[in-house]
């Protein structure tokens, strides 16, 4: 565990070798006669920011200080941040990192895409931070009836007859699958994308109503998926999701049969079928 003390050691580190990098010319300051400091001078962060001379050499020197969001957002376009190092800079001075401005990545990379078709014939599912899902294999396709992107795994969740079909496994796994989207939704509290997906499906089902009126969060490591397919019965997965380091607004799902079930040999039934010319 990191301690004030090595974070705010982190912190004076991090803010000395950032400043070192800029430029006065980056930053439309004047270059005017030999600048002894390479970088940026304190004084001059302080001015760009918008903040006291003192505060900034307090902050930089890892003084224990109280830091507003505003100010570090100050500090970090002084700066020149970017994501992932503005969030550094949010956890280095002990505050939560920010939400990712924007609207989620909605693209789909080759090595991506390759991933998901590579699961097959096992399904595979991009989705983004909305659990809005962007791509899919045909393993996908054929065994949640994608048609095309832009499916909702959670309204599905609710919704789709293949889920509700298996009353039990729905409602023993029901409650972990709200309080998982309590989980992801809580760092942007603020998002429309968030707040449309819950008010749309709040409408359309008072089961997730009262669910998500529990305010229960969590956020498991794996679950297991089980619906029923117009064409092989039954289907158990158990899934593993993981979030693209490139792209951590994007999430790659995989289903994986349950080894105590005839998942693996359903889907062989469902592959042929699908492979089957028409009668």
């Amino acid at each position: 565990m990191t301690t004030p003390g090595a974070r705010r050691d982190q912190l004076r580190e991090f803010l000395r070798d950032r400043r070192a990098r800029i430029t006065p010319d980056q930053v439309g300051l004047p270059t005017a006669g030999r600048r002894r400091t390479p970088g940026l001078r304190r004084e001059e962060v302080a001015v760009l920011a918008g903040v006291g001379v003192s505060w900034y050499t307090w902050l930089e020197q890892g003084r224990d200080i109280t830091v507003s969001t505003d100010v570090l957002d100050a500090i970090a376009a002084a700066l020149l941040l970017d994501g992932p190092e503005r969030a550094h800079l949010y956890v280095l001075a002990g505050l939560n990192p920010p939400c990712r401005s924007g609207t989620a990545t909605a693209g789909i990379t080759p090595e991506t895409r390759n991933l998901l078709d590579a699961w097959g014939p096992r399904p595979a599912v991009l989705r983004n931070r909305y659990w809005t899902v962007l791509a899919y294999n045909d393993a996908a396709r054929a065994v949640f009836g994608y048609e095309a992107p832009g499916h909702n795994c959670l309204i599905t969740y609710f919704t789709n007859p293949r889920y509700m079909a298996m009353p039990h496994h729905w409602t023993r796994a029901a409650p972990a699958v709200v309080a998982a989207y309590r989980a992801d939704s809580a760092p942007c509290p603020d998002d429309p994308g968030f707040d449309a997906v819950i008010t749309d499906l709040a409408r359309r089902s008072p089961e997730f109503a009262d669910l998500w009126s529990r305010h229960d969060v969590g956020t498991p490591a794996q679950a297991v998926n089980a619906l029923h397919h117009p064409e092989v019965g039954e289907l158990h997965f158990d899934t593993t999701t993981l979030t693209l380091a490139d792209r951590p607004d994007q999430h790659v799902v995989l289903y994986n049969p349950r080894p105590d079930t005839d998942t693996a040999e359903a889907l062989d039934r469902l592959h042929r079928l699908r492979l089957a010319p028409p009668a």
